[in-house]
């Protein structure tokens, strides 16, 4: 599979400032597969040491932090050899290892002519306890889910990928590339972008595989809800997550405790929720008052939405049937909208450095699904599920704050256009949000230098 990722992990290496590299991801992401083909194509050898399937290896690091010595016991250990800028030294399932994360530091300084690449699961737990922890002496990457764009070029969909890649223009797409791009989504969000999943449908069209492998890991992860260190924690993080497409199958999708159980009050439940944040398994995204920057100096902390990491195990966890997308019957219909804000912002996640938000107002009700930052720019974004159109929200919204509105962005199935300041991008364009926005940018600036008065 071709992930999109690989052309940073080539800037890794090449940089002058490299420093150790620590990768992250939630389980089942790629982390592993990716750090050796990374290998495997650029570089003499790899030396692979995972600590949970070799616990021995973690003693090595317990004892020295002579980054010379550490490497002399690992060769001798594993019988494979480490070269200065040839080999690509991969520290796999690290989390439960501090030390490890530790010698970071030593390797920064001490060594930097060895390529050295650390992943694992639940880092972002780890990470978010209080340790010793190298400071600026580690580039951090993030993988997440295969993006549209990986799917279809997993799928032998290259030339529909290439044709995406060459668009310039704010112009509507021919039907012969809209229409086969619509059927490719609605196959993404079944399958989602977990590579095993992926590959199930990919190469095999292997649908009960394909649920199989979804099942394999959403069970994955709720035995890792197990590793929580208060095990009175377990069951309030296995009942957030279970609770997750009843939250978003509502029309207003705040969370609220209430729909985990009833009496449910955030003081029980607000550590859960924060280690499956940690763990990067949910995303948090929370409400904003205004589109002022920083956009976090707007957080309405006591209000936010609850996403899954991946549509496709989104739409297993709620149970809904692959046939349902050739139906179009009434429980797709119903949660169509949940899988698609879901996929939208899974797509904003890996474009935007800053996680977007919503804007809400009660009376009257108006709700913008997404408040994404681009540099010093604030979007409003509506997500629609169909091609019905209608954006009284993101009317409202200009009304509110117009002269804070350069451009208002519609997710919809219709085509691409730029009418004045509303951009509308089909939905199998979302990963190409980021590079639409700069296009209607430079458009918009065009068109007011050509209508501006000769002096």
């Amino acid at each position: 599979m071709e992930r999109l990722i690989m052309k940073r992990f080539l800037d890794w290496k090449n940089s002058p400032y490299r420093k150790p590299l620590l990768l992250k991801g939630v389980r089942q992401a790629g982390k592993t597969w990716i750090l050796k083909e990374f290998g495997r194509l650029y570089y003499e050898n790899t030396a692979y040491f995972n600590f949970d399937e070799n616990e021995e290896y973690k003693q090595f690091f317990e004892t020295t932090k002579d980054v010379n010595r550490i490497l002399q016991n690992l060769i001798m250990a594993s019988g494979q050899k480490i070269l200065p800028g040839q080999t690509l030294i991969i520290f796999d399932e690290i989390q439960d290892c501090p030390k490890v994360i530790n010698s970071m530091k030593y390797f920064y300084e001490n060594a930097p002519q060895y390529h050295v690449a650390c992943a694992g699961s639940l880092l972002g737990i780890a990470l978010s306890k209080p340790s010793s922890f190298p400071v600026g002496k580690i580039n951090f990457m993030q993988i997440d889910p295969m993006t549209f764009t990986e799917f279809l070029l997993a799928n032998g969909d290259a030339n529909l990928a290439s044709y995406l890649d060459s668009v310039r223009i704010l112009e509507p797409l021919p039907e012969a590339f809209f229409n086969p791009l619509y059927e490719k989504l609605k196959m993404y969000y079944i399958t989602g972008g977990m590579p095993e999943p992926v590959l199930m449908w990919t190469e095999a069209r292997d649908i009960h595989a394909m649920q199989e492998a979804l099942s394999g890991i959403i069970n994955a992860y709720e035995r890792d809800f197990a590793k929580h260190p208060s095990i009175s924690e377990f069951p309030k993080i296995s009942m957030i997550w279970k609770s997750i497409p009843s939250q978003l199958a509502r029309e207003n999708k705040k969370f609220l405790y209430k729909v985990i159980k009833d009496g449910a009050r955030a003081r029980e439940y607000e550590d859960a929720l924060q280690w499956l944040v940690d763990a990067r398994l949910v995303h948090k995204i929370y409400r904003s008052s205004s589109p002022g920057l920083p956009i976090s100096a707007y957080d309405d902390l006591s209000a936010f939405k609850i996403y899954l990491v991946d549509v496709g195990l989104l739409r297993r966890l709620a149970m809904l049937a692959p046939t349902a997308f050739g139906e179009g019957n009434r429980l797709f219909t119903e949660f169509k909208g949940a899988l698609t804000e879901n996929y939208v912002l899974q797509t904003l996640l890996t474009q935007f450095e800053v996680v977007p938000r919503y804007w809400s107002q009660n009376n009257p009700p108006y709700e913008v699904d997404f408040l994404i930052q681009r540099d010093n720019d604030i979007f409003p974004v509506e997500v629609k599920s169909e091609a019905n159109t209608a954006s009284k929200s993101l009317k409202k919204f200009k009304e509110l704050f117009g002269d804070k509105v350069k451009l208002r962005i519609r997710f919809s199935l219709d085509n691409l256009k730029l009418n004045a300041d509303v951009l509308n991008i089909p939905l199998f364009m979302a990963d190409r949000t980021e590079q639409l926005i700069g296009l209607a940018l430079e458009q918009q600036g065009k068109t007011q230098k050509s209508q501006s008065p000769i002096l």
